[in-house]
């Protein structure tokens, strides 16, 4: 049964349009004014409204203007005995369905409210499939049945309703995206903007600028008005990914925006309001990065008020099997063809530590399906690092001497050994060696001055 309220000053139209609807099998409420009207649809919404323009205390285009953010769908006809053109003009503007003259036709309004009610169906019965679309392709793209993906399952549906601030941590390649990703396709902001930023990317101005936009002259090269990504993302989801990699200055930025809900495009002068759910991800520690004065601790809890920490792959090496089918047929599918993997190649997939976690494996299974000529994956087709690995010669190497050693000094070593390891394997390409060991190229820099290898990866690069 569709919830119709009629809105108008003149207690014999309302008396008589509840009589008319009442009898066609409505659910009717009535108001007087626009501001009784904005109460009663704060409480209840309604299907379709039925309003006077012309009312005391309230009209009926301020009643709607006053609505419509919170119900933006709702269905809306007015009726009016002083038609203009200005008010017809607003409130279509406002999204009316319809405008009808008073003294109006009985039965020409029952086909006006019939079709837009179907109208009205339609619409919802489309968001509802497209929704259902989304979280089936949201969740379907997140593979696992372990225990501790379960709860994660559990954690997105809750936290998808509300309007809280989200923190994603974990491991390099674990799927941070794609947790934020199905957060937002299972929202109630599904249909607006889901816009994804790695903060690790850009250097401070140009992450500025790409946040809150900028106006034109602002700098060099700004020759037009440029909409930052938090307006673009407005009603919508911003992903802040690699959040840690922000520099103090920008984390002040951020602090006031996420306080004031409003933003300053660099070279204005005045604020833009913005509402963007804000879901942030790093693979870094901010508490303790906090601690050390590396992150603000108020903006730590400011995008922490929900927190969710994705297991590394070797954390629910249960999910392995189920992910590499998933994975084999998505390339499979791409290549228009059908294969299996053998046992031996499941075995030694089961049995490594993927370091790169789920994109790693993605990765194997992508190059595992384009070299394999036969209809199941063996493990000739697997990288040799992953065919040799020993756990038990692995934990031999890793045995504690009986007269100790220095912890720091053997790390300090085995960090210096990666990086240099990462740079031969890549001629010297840093962006390449900092895909290789999952770090931001300005911290494998970093890297390079601390341990005085700078160089060395020039001379890689030179072929000395």
């Amino acid at each position: 049964m569709s919830n119709l309220l009629i809105v108008d000053d003149e207690q014999s139209y309302r008396q008589l349009l509840s009589l008319i609807f009442e009898g066609e099998g409505y659910s009717i409420r009535t108001a007087s004014n626009g501001t009784e009207a904005v109460e009663l649809l704060s409480a209840e919404p309604a299907d379709l409204v039925i309003s006077d323009v012309r009312m005391p205390d309230m009209d009926g285009i301020e009643m709607l203007r006053a609505v419509r953010e919170a119900l933006p769908d709702m269905g809306v006809i007015f009726m009016t005995a002083h038609a203009s053109v200005e008010a017809a003009r607003e409130a279509f503007k406002l999204g009316a369905d319809d405008f009808v003259t008073k003294p109006f036709d009985v039965d020409e309004l029952k086909l006006i409210v019939k079709k837009t009610i179907e109208k009205q169906a339609l619409i919802d019965e489309n968001r509802a499939f497209k929704r259902a679309q989304r979280e089936r392709g949201s969740v379907k793209n997140i593979v696992g049945n372990s225990a501790k993906m379960h709860a994660i399952f559990q954690m997105i549906e809750t936290v998808a309703e509300v309007q809280s601030t989200v923190l994603i941590t974990g491991e390099s390649g674990t799927g941070k995206e794609l947790v934020a990703r199905a957060i937002h396709d299972m929202s109630p902001r599904a249909e607006k903007p889901f816009i994804s930023i790695n903060c690790g990317a850009f250097t401070e101005t140009l992450l500025e600028s790409e946040l809150f936009g900028y106006v034109k002259g602002s700098f060099t090269g700004a020759n037009s008005n440029r909409k930052g990504l938090f307006e673009a993302a407005n009603k919508g989801t911003i992903f802040l990914d690699e959040i840690g990699e922000m520099s103090p200055a920008m984390q002040v930025k951020l602090l006031r925006v996420l306080q004031e809900r409003r933003v300053r495009p660099v070279g204005a002068h005045e604020e833009l309001p913005v509402d963007a759910r804000v879901i942030a991800a790093t693979n870094r520690d901010l508490k303790q990065m906090s601690l050390e004065g590396n992150f603000r601790e108020d903006l730590f809890y400011r995008i922490s008020v929900i927190p969710i920490h994705l297991p590394p792959l070797r954390e629910r090496s249960e999910d392995i099997p189920d992910l590499v089918q998933h994975f084999v047929g998505k390339f499979c599918d791409h290549a228009g063809r059908s294969m299996g993997v053998s046992p031996k190649a499941m075995d030694l997939l089961e049995n490594y530590m993927w370091g790169g976690n789920v994109r790693e494996l993605e990765h194997t299974i992508e190059r595992a399906v384009a070299l394999e000529r036969t209809d199941e994956i063996q493990p000739e087709r697997l990288p040799e690092h992953i065919t040799n690995y020993n756990p038990d010669r692995i934990k031999a190497e890793f045995e504690l001497p009986a007269d100790g050693l220095n912890l720091s000094a053997h790390l300090e070593n085995l960090e210096k050994t990666y990086v240099i390891e990462a740079l031969k394997m890549t001629a010297g390409n840093q962006t390449k060696a900092a895909d290789l060991l999952q770090m931001q190229v300005r911290s494998l820099r970093h890297l390079l001055d601390k341990h005085s290898i700078r160089t060395l990866s020039a001379q890689m690069r030179s072929g000395d």
